[in-house]
């Protein structure tokens, strides 16, 4: 599973020119699921994120996790985080798991999040949306559960 997270001032989701989704200072967390991708992946991201130090304390040092911030979190699928760029100059997503194996990943990392106290609000897996953020810092931060990283 490979993870962009960005601390936000506000992020919300339209899909078909309608907000589906909307939050005020937190995390946007787009998220990509691949073919080999499992719950325990899905379970380290979601406590790693939950403890996630990218919030700025009284001396502005980013030094406090989202639950002492009082943000919330916008989660957004996105396979093309998984995009092979090797060959040519149309990138491949044969990586990317298809939706049997994706949804319900993407719903347990989700129920995961809330099962560590956040308020999480989501896209709709699989829609064409418009996502719109205001990022904080800028603050952009790149995790994958096959590393570690």
């Amino acid at each position: 599973m490979r993870l962009v997270i960005q601390r936000v001032q506000s992020a919300s989701v339209e899909i078909e020119g309608a907000v589906t989704a909307k939050i005020g200072p937190g995390m946007l967390i787009l998220i990509g699921i691949e073919q080999i991708d499992t719950k325990e992946d899905a379970l380290w991201l979601s406590k790693k994120i939950s403890s996630l130090r990218i919030f700025p304390d009284a001396d502005d040092k980013m030094n406090i996790d989202i639950h002492q911030s009082g943000g919330s979190v916008l989660v957004v699928s996105q396979f093309t985080l998984h995009a092979n760029t090797k060959k040519g100059n149309r990138p491949s997503y044969i990586r990317a798991a298809a939706a049997e194996h994706a949804i319900p990943l993407y719903d347990y990392f989700i129920e995961q999040l809330r099962e560590n106290g956040l308020q999480v609000e989501t896209g709709m897996f699989g829609a064409m949306m418009q996502v719109k953020l205001v990022n904080d810092g800028p603050v952009t931060i790149f995790m994958d559960s096959k590393s570690k990283e």
